[in-house]
This record gives structure tokens, C-alpha cells and sequence, in this order.
């Protein structure tokens, strides 16, 4: 199937062709001809799937049909909310790349920057706002914004506003909101409360669901060390003499914790920046440019800040500490191998993070392949060992090299080459910063 096939209009498919794509991924597939339909959208899929671009271009469809119909002013008519500020600067990308020829004016709005800009955008016009909950709630109650035309509500990562406790301030916004709108709802999990919201605020939804969190990507080769707490820094130093690897994300539990890999990475001579909450937005946002360029090699990074980061031919996830819930590792190895591109993802485990892993093992129905040969090795944990539900054969994290005991970080699946992934297939998303 291509993007012609989904009745898609000649600005918003010129648009496409200068990115570059042509096949839809499958989630856009599904929802796109839904959202198009003008019917309510329960979505269930994980990060990499391609969701941002299957919501953005049908709204960006809808809202320029409706203005060359009835002329429309620039009042907002698609509300997007979303966790995090990263992922609303992605969000904003989206519709910037996909509706440059559709006239339609979008804004991004989010805390930690004078607002300034922000309302006089809005004094100006536009018809679609991307928002975190807290700064749209403040410029709500200045009464800079306006929600009383809005057409389309999108809940994205829902999940994720509630694990940052938004899920309150996103019940005040939508009571502010027409009764009579067409909402989409995704999640990457639909944990109780998340449920509950979607049934309140969705109208017979068709529902989509692309690759659970359960599940990890095939194109993502997995390793793990086991290695001494004390011992990760200098394993982490070992592994990114590796030339072949041209950027890494590592991810730590804590904002000090990141804050401490970078000062060690510093001094060992490899390039690294932190993102987490602690840093501000113009930080935040200067070394995820950075790294996107590769100004910076390693971005060290905590699993909130993280939501939302898509780099071009990232090949390398390294957990410097597992997550203690199992879905989150799905989530960040995520970041790598999107949409059909090729990926690794390298975990380090300690004498206390034995249950951790055990809790992946039983997650993603597999067990994660160990490279037992490294210069700093530990006995495996013995919580892991004595784990009978998890699948006792090694499923090999690459297809043609490298295996157990090899000594070395698995190649990306399918690939002959032993560090960076080159190009990626052309479905739509593989290997963008915008989907």
C-alpha cells in the first residue's frame, strides 16, 4: 500500500514525496482512512510505530478540506496535548514537514520559556496547538487561549500524563472543549485509569492496536553485561571505544545519575550532554540539536526527558541501569530500530538488578542474550538464574554474528556491519527525527 491509496490530497502527498516516503507504516494504514472517516480513534502502540504522522496528516487533510469549503478563520481547531516538551517540538516538526503546502499555521506551547512568543503567535491566529497541560492550563487562565472551535482533541501518550500526574489538568482542558469533536487517544499501555479516560471522553471508537509493550522489535539486537555496579562506568568507556558505534543513548534512573555519566565520559575524552528535568528548556533543546547533528556522540538521558526523542539513525541504546519496570525497557530500546530500521540495544546489570531483568525476561517472552567475555565480569545474578518462567534458550540478538560469549556488542539485525546502521528502508518514519 502507498499514501496515494489512502485518498490522500496533492498538497499533503507533495509534501511527503519531498521527504522521501512512500509506504505507510501499519498503524498509519489503520488510522489514517478512521481519522479521515471523522470517527473517534482509540490507538495502542509503543513509540517507533509512526502514530505522530498518522494523526498528523488526516487533521492536516481535514482542517485544509474544511477552510477551501467554508473559509474558515485562523481560530484553533486541533488541540494536541501532549507530556513532554520534546515530544511537542517533535509533534510541531510533524505538521511543519507534512503541511507546508496547506497554508494551516500550527503553534507549540510549553513551560520553562517566557510565554511571550507564544501569545503573540496566538494573538496572530492558528489552527493547531500542540501544548503541554500545565502551560496551556496557565495561558488558559490569562485567557490568551481559546478552545471553543476546537474540531479535534489528541491525547498523545496518555499513559505517560498519567505516570507525570497530568491526568487531572487534561480533565479540566476537556471540559472546556465542544461537546461535539472527534477525538484520538493513544497509549503505548491502557493501565486501569487510562481506561476509564478513554471511555469517558471517546464516542464509539474504532480502536487500532500495532506491536504491544510486551513485545521488542525484531530488527533490535539485544546484549547483556553482567557487571559490578562500581565497574559500569568503565565498561560503558570500554564499549564506546567502538568508533563504529556513531551515537549511543544511554539511559540512567536518575537526573544525578546522568549528570555523572556525562563528567565520566567528559574526562575519558568521548562527547556527551545530559537531558533531564532538572535542566532547562534551552538546554534541553541544545543538546538534542547536538546530538542530532552529532556535535555530540552520547546523549545520557532519564526515561521522563526521553519520551519523545527521535534521531536519525540512532544505532545504539545502552541501559547504564535497568528501568525497575519492565515496560520502560521496551520504551527506551524503542528509541533505536523504528519503523523496520536496524537497531542495538546494550544493558548492563549489577548484583541488585537481577529482579529487573527477570521481570524483562517474563515481559518480552524472551531472554536477552549475555556477553559473558568483557574486561569487568560478574556471575549472574543468582535471582536470574533461578527464574523458571523465563524462556531458557538465548534467543541470538542478530542474525549471522556474533553470539553468547563473544566478547563483543551484537550487530544490528540483518546487517553486515558492526556498529552504525546505514540508511534504513524508505515506510514512512524509518529513520526521521519527525515521526
Amino acid at each position: 500500500m502507498s499514501f496515494e491509496n489512502l485518498k490522500l490530497i496533492e498538497p499533503i502527498l507533495k509534501a511527503l514525496k519531498t521527504e522521501g516516503y512512500t509506504i505507510p507504516t501499519p498503524i498509519q494504514a489503520q488510522a489514517i482512512p478512521i481519522i479521515l472517516d471523522r470517527k473517534d480513534l482509540l490507538g495502542c502502540a509503543q513509540t517507533g510505530t509512526g502514530k505522530t504522522a498518522a494523526f498528523a496528516i488526516p487533521i492536516l487533510q481535514i482542517l485544509h478540506q474544511d477552510r477551501q469549503q467554508h473559509k474558515e478563520q485562523k481560530t484553533i481547531k486541533t488541540l494536541i496535548l501532549t507530556p513532554t516538551r520534546e515530544l511537542a517540538i517533535q509533534i510541531g516538526e510533524s505538521f511543519a514537514a507534512y503541511g507546508k503546502h496547506t497554508g494551516l499555521k500550527h503553534l507549540v506551547i510549553f513551560g520553562g520559556v517566557s510565554q511571550h512568543h507564544q501569545v503573540e503567535t496566538l494573538r496572530r491566529g492558528i489552527d493547531i496547538l500542540v501544548a503541554t497541560p500545565g502551560r496551556l492550563l496557565d495561558l488558559m487562565n490569562q485567557k490568551f487561549v481559546h478552545l471553543e472551535h476546537v474540531k479535534i482533541l489528541v491525547l498523545d501518550e496518555a499513559d505517560r500524563m498519567l505516570d507525570m500526574g497530568f491526568v487531572h489538568d487534561v480533565k479540566k482542558i476537556i471540559t472546556k472543549l465542544p461537546a461535539k469533536r472527534q477525538t484520538l487517544f493513544f497509549s503505548a499501555t491502557m493501565p486501569a485509569e487510562i481506561q476509564v479516560l478513554a471511555d469517558t471522553i471517546l464516542n464509539k471508537p474504532e480502536k487500532v492496536e500495532v506491536t504491544p509493550v510486551s513485545s521488542t522489535a525484531d530488527t533490535i539486537a539485544q546484549a547483556v553485561y553482567f557487571v559490578q555496579k562500581n565497574d559500569k562506568k568503565s565498561l560503558l568507556i570500554h564499549i564506546l571505544k567502538d568508533k563504529t558505534i556513531l551515537t549511543a543513548l544511554v539511559f540512567t534512573r536518575t537526573k544525578h545519575g546522568a549528570d555523572k555519566v556525562v563528567k565520566d565520559l567528559d574526562r575519558a575524552g568521548i562527547t556527551a550532554e545530559a537531558i533531564h528535568g532538572n535542566k532547562s528548556q534551552n538546554a534541553r533543546q541544545r543538546a538534542l540539536t547536538n546530538f542530532k547533528n552529532r556535535t555530540t556522540r552520547i546523549l545520557v538521558a532519564t526515561d521522563i526527558a526521553a519520551r519523545g526523542i527521535d534521531v536519525d539513525d540512532l544505532t545504539h541504546v545502552i541501559n547504564f541501569e535497568l528501568p525497575n519496570v519492565p515496560e520502560t525497557y521496551v520504551h527506551r530500546i524503542g528509541r533505536t530500530g523504528r519503523a523496520g530500521a536496524s537497531g542495538i540495544a546494550l544493558s548492563f546489570c549489577d548484583d541488585e538488578e537481577g529482579e529487573f531483568l527477570r521481570d524483562i525476561h517474563r515481559l518480552i517472552a524472551k531472554t536477552i542474550p549475555v556477553i559473558e567475555e568483557h574486561p569487568y565480569p560478574m556471575k549472574e545474578p543468582a535471582i536470574v538464574k533461578s527464574d523458571a518462567k523465563a524462556p531458557k534458550k538465548a534467543v541470538s540478538p542478530q542474525r549471522g554474528g556474533g553470539s553468547r560469549n563473544s566478547g563483543r556488542p551484537p550487530r544490528p539485525a540483518g546487517s553486515g556491519m558492526s556498529g552504525a546502521s546505514r540508511g534504513g528502508n524508505k515506510r514512512f518514519g524509518g529513520n526521521r527525527s519527525k515521526v
